[in-house]
């Protein structure tokens, strides 16, 4: 009951507007979200190490194998904690915050961090290292990075060049190889790894990269027919299969070529004409964690935010007057609500990542033109 009235006060409290316009939160939102980064890039311990020992001198704290990285629980968090600060300063360059985050981004990307980090990535025995949830959002912070017109970022941009090449010979060499896509609702899904590093080589102009990307997803998901939606969510998820499936292909296939396969692949979206209270969300049900202190079971707070994200992507990529839209939209909006209620840091297991995913919601990161 008390999580309960907890959520409702956020909910009333909450600035973000669930709507196509831009920008769809205020600098209080932003501000919520940025302290939750800056309370954990620098935080190292509590700390769930992935890492491959070579011998003993591979012992050592997060903070000397890492040392841009370390904090924010595991390295993937905390890079996309990293990208956090940097989206929410484009997006509010005279934020509260954006003192506080310019000073902990300028500590972390410096140029011998990440000849470190690169040298990390590089290291025997680490191929499959954050592969592919982990590089992919590393490949993210350097487009934010690049698209930023700041010195700052230009300099910070030019700093990780070592790791972004790292991680992109790292993925090139991988994906040829992958024979079958992993479809799970947590890190090693490839549906949603591929998005994003698509949404990073365009932005980028890494034209091989884009192939690559596209050229699989096509390869992995063109012929796929009845997603079983009603199988989800497990009770560990923070990705949708279906939803994440879905929100790749709408970016690798025409209008025209989506809108067709989309019937195919999830026939139970309602087709309702907008307006019509017929269109309703219930046709996929939010989720709540059990336990939102339990570090594996607080994923299923984060599933409502990216189902909220792959469901407006998924919705953009349709006609106009595509009568499935609608439907999709009530769905995106129950899951906004119900996700960004649950951004609370009251708890670290939830509180050190789920930030980003409500940021990259509430930017249209995925969507953007």
């Amino acid at each position: 009951m008390k999580r309960f009235l907890a959520v409702l006060l956020l909910l009333a409290s909450i600035s973000v507007a669930a709507t196509d316009a831009a920008p769809s939160f205020d600098d209080k939102a932003a501000e919520r979200f940025a302290k939750l980064a800056l309370a954990c890039v620098a935080k190292e311990y509590p700390n769930k190490i992935s890492h491959v020992l070579n011998s003993d001198a591979d012992v050592a704290p997060p903070s000397k194998l890492t040392p841009a990285f370390y904090g924010c629980y595991d390295w993937h968090s905390s890079v996309h904690g990293h990208w956090l600060l940097v989206r929410l300063l484009r997006t509010f360059p005279n934020g509260s915050f954006a003192a506080a985050a310019r000073d902990a981004l300028r500590k972390s990307l410096t140029a011998e961090n990440m000849k470190q980090e690169a040298a990390y990535i590089r290291g025997e025995g680490r191929a499959s290292f954050e592969r592919p949830y982990g590089l992919a959002w590393l490949l993210q912070l350097c487009a934010e990075l690049r698209e930023w017109d700041d010195d700052q970022a230009r300099e910070m941009a030019t700093n990780l060049r070592p790791l972004e090449d790292a991680a992109e010979d790292r993925l090139k060499n991988w994906l040829p190889k992958l024979s079958h896509p992993v479809r799970i609702g947590e890190h090693d899904q490839t549906a949603f790894g591929l998005g994003l590093i698509l949404d990073y080589a365009r932005s980028t102009k890494n034209d091989s990269l884009a192939r690559l990307a596209t050229d699989s997803a096509k390869k992995f998901f063109f012929s796929d027919k009845d997603c079983p939606l009603n199988y989800e969510p497990s009770g560990e998820d923070f990705l949708s299969p279906c939803l994440g499936e879905a929100d790749v292909m709408r970016r690798v296939l025409s209008q025209e070529e989506f809108a067709k396969w989309l019937k195919d692949f999830l026939p139970q979206i309602p087709t309702t004409p907008s307006g019509s209270e017929a269109a309703t969300a219930n046709w996929l049900s939010v989720t709540v964690s059990p336990d939102p202190s339990d570090p594996k079971l607080a994923h299923l707070d984060g599933l409502n935010l990216s189902r909220a994200w792959m469901l407006e992507g998924i919705a953009s990529a349709l006609p106009a007057g595509d009568l499935r839209r609608h439907a999709l939209t009530a769905a995106a909006d129950e899951h906004r609500r119900a996700g960004l209620a649950a951004v609370t840091g009251a708890h670290y297991e939830g509180g050190h990542w789920l930030g980003s995913f409500a940021v990259y919601l509430t930017t249209r990161r995925g969507i953007q033109k």
